[in-house]
């Protein structure tokens, strides 16, 4: 019952921390008290991406005369089987994760964690009783949930949160999502997609609210011109669940406004599992929902480290899986780098998609940058006319004094495969003009980070 190293909960930033520390020698045991892979394999990243996959395809039929295909007879999404097909995607990607468990001998134990003392991990299993195991290093990554708020307490039935959203019994009419980040914005587009009435309701002054200012305009653009509402500067203030639909209360600029629908989405944020884990027990601190750590995740009391979104940072998959590898390997005693927060990408799988990394064009300007900020649009892009949708851009932000590759925005199709090109490039020191005189294929997506940077430089050719 004794190991180097327990990782409590196995979503990207546990089981991959697991792995690694298996790779490096360390005899290596997961605790896990639902599925192996987390919320991002089972409820998040993977079986939403299958959803919005289904859409598209559904989508592409739609358009088929746009590509000169005619289909005969009639069509219509399945729901059911859409949500059947994501399930079957996230419970194979789960079996992945248990074969590179055994694979790299690592030990599951099933059941839910509790940190104790004395480096030990106490650990309830389906049928109560409890065993304890002890470690030389506990890494917590018990990851988060849906956050909920007093006006959105969710039922399950009527008010919900995005788990319930991909595996409802049928397809709602009707639909009020509450919060434009990446997990409302995705869901408003896939129910939109198959033909659900959406209100998108966003509190801030615009949706996907943290990125820049002109991509959040170009995707409430897209989202209107696909007929789904977006009401920005708007508060839900009420949810009346008593009638066969909700009557949903809308607080706005012009004053209050009534909306019914038939299913209330709650997207509002995302809440830390750090309850009843045993923080206190050991004297883990804590600040504002989260577990405070150094750069190498340790925490305050030896021997206890913290990973994923219980700490502070971007909630996201990969940070998470980075967060793991660094903490594992400064445990093995090798030279690990801290992860550099502000080169970290942040992807929406809407049409179109959302890629970001880096300062946006205000943040560049708020922390003094004089700036060179070049754009091109997928309206000037070959590979984008052809493929049938032109709608985004990429924009791009240097600092003009030194050359420094501050930050890219993008909003188009395909472009959360392109942002790992910026990604690279910052992380090499990489300038605008050495992407300028980097040849890029044509006709591609990616030209247009080429352009963009040749935009900025007074260079660009196809503008």
């Amino acid at each position: 019952m004794k190991y180097d190293v327990i990782v409590v909960g196995s979503g990207p930033g546990g089981y991959v921390a697991a792995i690694r520390a298996s790779q490096l020698g360390l005899k290596t045991a997961v605790v896990e008290k639902e599925s192996i892979g987390g919320i991002c394999l089972n409820w998040g990243c993977i079986p939403t991406k299958a959803l919005l996959k289904s859409a598209q395809v559904y989508n592409y039929i739609s358009h088929a005369k746009d590509y000169g295909v005619t289909i005969e007879g009639n069509f219509k999404p399945d729901f059911e089987a859409m949500v059947k097909r994501s399930r079957t995607v996230a419970d194979g990607m789960s079996k992945g994760v248990q074969f590179l468990f055994k694979k790299n001998k690592i030990e599951q134990i099933e059941g839910y964690g509790k940190v104790k003392p004395g480096k030990k991990v106490e650990v309830k299993d389906s049928k109560g009783s409890t065993t304890e195991y002890e470690a030389d290093h506990i890494i917590i990554a018990t990851g988060a949930r849906s956050k909920e708020i007093p006006s959105l307490k969710q039922d399950g039935k009527k008010i919900i949160g995005y788990r319930k959203a991909m595996t409802l019994n049928k397809q709602p009419e009707s639909m009020v999502v509450v919060g434009s980040g990446a997990i409302g914005s995705e869901f408003a587009y896939f129910y939109n997609s198959i033909g659900t009435k959406v209100t998108l309701v966003e509190y801030m002054p615009a949706i996907v609210p943290i990125e820049d200012e002109d991509v959040s305009k170009q995707l409430a653009r897209s989202f209107k011109k696909s007929k789904i509402k977006v009401m920005t500067s708007s508060e839900v203030t009420e949810v009346d669940t008593s009638g066969d639909k909700c009557k949903v209360k809308v607080k706005t600029k012009k004053g209050e406004e009534e909306i019914e629908a038939d299913i209330v989405l709650s997207a509002v944020g995302i809440k830390s599992n750090i309850e009843e884990i045993g923080l206190e027990d050991v004297g883990i601190k804590t600040e504002k929902d989260k577990i405070t750590v150094d750069e190498y995740y340790r925490t305050n009391v030896e021997g206890y480290y913290a990973i994923g979104d219980i700490v502070p940072g971007p909630a996201l998959a990969h940070v998470a899986s980075h967060e793991g590898i660094i903490c594992v390997e400064k445990i093995a005693g090798m030279d690990a780098k801290p992860l550099d927060y502000n080169n970290v990408p942040g992807n929406t799988y809407t049409v179109p998609e959302v890629a970001s990394v880096g300062y946006t064009e205000k943040q560049a300007k708020e922390a003094g940058y004089e700036l060179k900020v070049g754009k091109f649009p997928f309206t000037a892009s070959g590979k984008a006319k052809a493929a049938g949708n032109a709608d985004g851009f990429v924009k791009v932000i240097f600092d003009a004094k030194y050359g420094e590759w501050l930050g890219a925005h993008m909003v188009g199709d395909n472009v959360t495969e392109l942002i790992s090109e910026v990604v690279v490039a910052r992380n090499l020191e990489t300038t605008g003009h050495e992407i300028i005189k980097s040849v890029h294929p044509h006709p591609t997506m990616s030209e247009a980070i080429m352009e963009a940077a040749a935009d900025a430089y007074d260079e660009v050719i196809h503008l």
